[in-house]
């Protein structure tokens, strides 16, 4: 694992804090040498929280340090007064993460937007001082509560992106060259399969000041319902997009298809996911600058029946089309 950069699912440990001890303590001052009680109650534990934060995009430091702990409350103090209470710890994550129990796999929730928060451990109450035990059989009361442990649990962590429009290809597609035509992410680009390792965001602005995020996850494989290449790993990451872009190969480079490799697409989407083939999608064209294009976009149409969008990411060809079209989409789809 060394040489990390990126990582999107890991196994923390996160421990709240405990409750204070309450005090069993007595007045005693110079003119009142037989005062009552006044041991004063112990400071609650903190508890855990994870939160969605939008300058966070990697489990990265949750995998290097997994264990995760908040504040113990204090011992209540003579008198009556209060022990301090624990600090909560916030643990920030991604934006789309999920939290599971790792004992039980039960999910405990997510933090989608910005801001949102998730109790994912209890602090623990504080004790009651000896004053609680006053009655008027019972003058000076010895007894007071321990504070109650704070709850210790281990999670499953795990990153879903969250973006208006994912990439869905084959490896070589041009994925990584579209996203870094039409926003200003900056994907590795090579002409070898599976330069882009881990999902990357490019965010678009518009002159009105609208943003659309488009999300590149690593190339797909057929297999990848079945967990082939990371596939599982890999399909998580568009299952929160809201549109689907199919980028084609229509060169047909290194001897492949497009069609076939349309079909094959929409088919492991469907075996994984069938919520997720019925999710709204475009098709794209892509390496139309390209001799074989021509041929192929024929048969494609003819056997497909679905006229694709036709651009060449690599030559910057239908970029500014592509972007105002994508838009219309993700608007028509939020009325």
């Amino acid at each position: 694992m060394k040489g990390l950069t990126f990582v999107d699912n890991c196994r923390i440990q996160v421990s709240a804090g405990n409750g204070g001890d309450g005090c069993a303590s007595f007045r005693r001052e110079k003119f009142i040498p037989k005062g009552g009680p006044d041991g004063g109650d112990g400071g609650n534990g903190g508890s855990v929280y994870i939160r969605a934060s939008k300058d966070t995009d990697s489990l990265l430091n949750l995998y290097y340090q997994p264990l995760r702990r908040a504040e113990h409350g204090e011992k209540g103090q003579g008198k009556q007064c209060y022990g301090r209470g624990g600090k909560d710890l916030y643990i920030d994550v991604p934006c789309g993460t999920e939290v599971r129990l790792e004992e039980t796999g039960e999910l405990l929730g997510e933090v989608i937007k910005p801001g949102d928060v998730l109790l994912v451990a209890k602090g623990g109450i504080g004790g009651k001082g000896n004053m609680h035990f006053l009655t008027s059989s019972h003058q000076a009361p010895r007894e007071f509560t321990h504070g109650t442990k704070g709850e210790i649990r281990t999670l499953l962590i795990e990153l879903k992106t969250v973006a208006d429009v994912g990439l869905v290809g084959y490896p070589n597609a041009g994925k990584s060259t579209l996203l870094a035509a039409i926003s200003p992410a900056k994907p590795k680009i090579a002409s070898y399969p599976f330069t882009t390792l881990h999902p990357i965001i490019g965010t678009i602005e518009f002159e009105d000041y609208g943003r659309m995020k488009i999300a590149d996850i690593p190339g797909l494989i057929d297999g990848a319902h079945k967990g082939v290449g990371l596939g599982h790993d890999f399909l998580r990451h568009i299952e929160r997009t809201k549109f689907l872009l199919f980028v084609i190969d229509m060169a047909g480079v290194d001897g492949r298809n497009p069609t076939e490799d349309f079909r094959n697409l929409r088919k492991e989407l469907k075996l994984y996911s069938p919520e997720l083939a019925r999710r709204p999608y475009m098709i794209v064209a892509n390496k139309m600058d390209l001799a074989a294009s021509t041929e192929n976009v024929k048969e494609f149409k003819r056997r497909v029946r679905i006229k694709p969008f036709e651009m060449s990411a690599a030559e910057a060809m239908g970029i500014d089309e592509l972007r105002l079209l994508l838009r219309d989409k993700i608007k028509e789809g939020s009325r």
